[in-house]
């Protein structure tokens, strides 16, 4: 399973997903244009002191982003694309997930390209939330449908008991974009 983000616009959000990121040992991809530079100082301190763990490829636009995507599994890539949608689609709850799908996520003001959603449509996925409540904070979906991904497509989780001990490499000084691969 992998996390993209196309166009994230808010470095802590970005932030965020890559701290999730190291957490899951998922790959993030972020799709440019990006609304922030990866030397920025709020990316860098939203993603705490895990940026040693966090996987990360940067690509310049979505045919990029596919290109590398295809390539991680044998299943067509347009049968593994889960787009995290406010509008349409089928509830999270209810979506069924495979071990080696990817969850692609909009940017904050604008989501998804109209044509990528209009393309896989009936790959679609929303989180349900009241009426009158345009959207969630795109670090919230992620998180929250990532975890439900995972568990929903029977990948294990970390096994944790909830005790810390600081990755080794976790003193350095690490910019999100030395991690860029």
């Amino acid at each position: 399973m992998e996390i993209v983000l196309v166009a994230p616009e808010i470095p802590h959000n970005s932030g965020c997903a890559a701290r999730l990121s190291a957490a899951l040992g998922l790959k993030l991809h972020l799709v440019e244009p990006l609304g922030f530079s990866l030397e920025d100082r709020y990316l860098k301190r939203a993603g705490l002191d895990y940026w040693p763990l966090v996987e990360l490829a940067v690509h310049g636009d979505w045919p990029a982003a596919l290109a590398a995507l295809s390539s991680s599994s044998p299943r067509p890539i347009g049968q593994r694309l889960r787009l995290f949608s406010a509008r349409g689609g089928t509830s999270l709850f209810e979506t069924n997930f495979e071990k080696d799908d990817i969850l692609v996520f909009g940017g904050e003001s604008k989501g998804l390209p109209a044509e990528l959603l209009e393309l896989h449509g009936d790959r679609r996925v929303y989180v349900p939330i009241r009426s009158g409540v345009r959207s969630l904070n795109l670090a919230n979906v992620v998180c929250l449908g990532t975890y439900t991904a995972m568990v929903r497509a029977g990948l294990p989780l970390p096994d944790n008991d909830g005790r810390h001990e600081a990755h080794p490499r976790a003193s350095e000084d690490v910019r999100p974009s030395s991690r860029v691969r």
